[in-house]
Parts: structure tokens; sequence; C-alpha cells
């Protein structure tokens, strides 16, 4: 998979702040990566500077394969985004704020403005000014306009801030389509854990502008299921026990005479007498119920995620 996003070693300083701190950050082709933080950890201004809005202290920022500030014009015609509000005439209606962005743009596909509504299903109340759209009506529209010009990357800075339910679940479902059907690849970023887990593949969490960990939304679910975990002298001849005695195959032998069992939680008891009838020691057992936001509440050591 090809890195459509790039940055090694990235950095910005307001005079003795780091806003961001050596990023190291990888999004792969097709992916939704959801970049996650609480808020003022960063995420914004890395997404300014991914966006050539501001330049970083140091570092560098590969976009498609290419240096950004070498090949900015080019690569940023490549890229559709929403950084903060999405500013609009509320006297005018949605198309008509299009058609201003796509002059703008230098979009002249004659349909570029019909598509772009449809994508977002704005189409159906062409006259309505955008003075009466509601919150997630106003938000899609800035998605429009995000891919008017049918960009290949698309990034969306906290898109579901402010909104109610229902418009969270468009919003939702609205980036899900265009990865799915459009093959766009997409970074959101979000200080909203439920949010990210419902939406991306791969993850970035960065806290006070440092980047603690790059991994798949897969791996983490893996690593926080709930499971009985044993601290036994001999995993090896645990697990064979697992097996033969209990036809338990849903486990994880973790080395170190660690083996995590992620079925059977309630019965820890039969399998720590299962172990001890057969010889092996059993030194701890512990039961893991946390959820992925425990997970992350530790791993930024403490707090809430929001």
């Amino acid at each position: 998979m090809s890195a459509i996003i790039r940055t090694t070693g990235l950095t910005k300083t307001y005079g003795d702040q780091k806003a961001v701190d050596r990023l190291d950050l990888t999004v792969g082709q097709g992916q939704i990566y959801g970049f996650l933080g609480r808020n003022g950890a960063g995420k914004t201004t890395t997404i300014r500077m991914l966006l050539g809005l501001i330049k970083p202290t140091e570092g560098q920022i590969e976009l498609f394969g290419e240096n950004l500030f070498k090949h900015k014009r080019n690569l940023l015609r490549r890229i559709g985004s929403i950084v903060e509000h999405s500013g609009f005439y509320e006297n005018l209606t949605g198309a008509e704020n299009l058609l201003i962005n796509a002059r703008l743009m230098g979009v002249h596909k004659k349909t570029a403005i019909q598509d772009a509504l449809e994508i977002v299903s704005l189409h159906q109340e062409p006259k309505k000014l955008v003075g009466q759209y509601s919150m997630g009506m106003k938000q899609r529209l800035g998605i429009a306009r995000a891919v008017l010009h049918h960009p290949e990357l698309l990034i969306l800075d906290e898109p579901t801030n402010g909104l109610d339910p229902i418009g969270i679940k468009e919003i939702r479902r609205l980036i899900k389509s265009l990865a799915e059907e459009r093959k766009m690849t997409i970074l959101i970023s979000s200080h909203i854990l439920p949010e990210i887990e419902q939406l991306a593949d791969q993850i970035g969490i960065v806290h006070q502008g440092r980047l603690l960990e790059e991994v798949s939304f897969e791996e983490l679910r893996k690593r926080n299921r709930k499971h009985l975990e044993f601290q036994v002298s001999d995993d090896n001849k645990a697990a064979m026990l697992l097996e033969k005695e209990l036809d338990i195959h849903d486990y994880e032998v973790r080395g170190e005479g660690k083996i995590r069992v992620y079925s059977h939680i309630g019965r820890q008891a039969a399998l720590n007498r299962l172990f001890v009838e057969n010889g092996i020691d059993v030194s701890r057992l512990t039961i893991s119920e946390d959820r992925l936001e425990d997970y992350f509440i530790k791993l930024i050591g403490g707090g809430t995620i929001g």
C-alpha cells in the first residue's frame, strides 16, 4: 500500500511552545485514517501544515510521494478539505455558494455542482437558503465544496463537532460512502473516540503534539478484547490442555508464562483448576474489562479524551 501522506519529524513551535513535536505520520492509500487526540493536542496545527496553510518549523511532508513545498500547487489540487468552520453566504442557496467556489477553484464541469449536492444529499431542496440550513446540512455543504473537484485525498478537521446525533450519523454515512464508492483516502481528526471507532481502519493517537501510537483498529480491538490472563509455570502445556480438555481455541500465548483466554469469561475457576490438577502453577489471574476508551485514557496518562 503506497503512502498518500507521510510526515517525518514534523514540528511546529510558537515561541517556547511546541504545538507539534517530531510527528511521523503515515496514511496509506484508500484508508480512513482517524487522527485522534484531545482538544489542543496538535491535530489542527498538523492539518494546517499538511494543507500548506502554515509552514513547519522543522521536518518534511510528502503527499502522493512528493515533497509538498516543492510541488505545492499541483499537490493541493488533488486534495479536498474542511478545516474548522465552513464559511458560506447565508443569503444564497447551496448551489449558488458552490458556483462561487467552483469558479475560484477552476472547476468547469457543468454537472460538478449538481453532482456534489447529490453526493451529500442536498439536491432535493435547491431553493433553500444556507441561512435556513441546519448545522448538519452546513457541514454536508462543506463536504460538497471539498469534493467539487473530485479529490483523491480528503482531510476533515472535526467534521462532527457541534452536531446532534442525527447529523453525526449523516456525516458518518457520507464519509464511509466517499471511501467505499469513490475510493478516496480520508484523514479525519476528532477527539470523539466512538465516532472514530465506527469510521477508521487506521488511527494515529496524538497527545501534546506527539504521536503516541499509529495502529490499525483491528489490532486495537484484538488487544482490548475482554479476556482472562493467566500467569503460569508452563504456557505451552497450558495451551495444549485448553485445546485437548475444553476445546478452547480462542486464546493467545503471550510468552514469559502468560496466556490469554478470550472465551469462557466467568469460568476462570474451572480453568484454574484444570491447570493446577495437571501440575501447572498459576501465580496470577487477571480479568480484563477494559474498553477502548480506557486504553486511550491510560495511553495519554489519565483524564478524558474530549
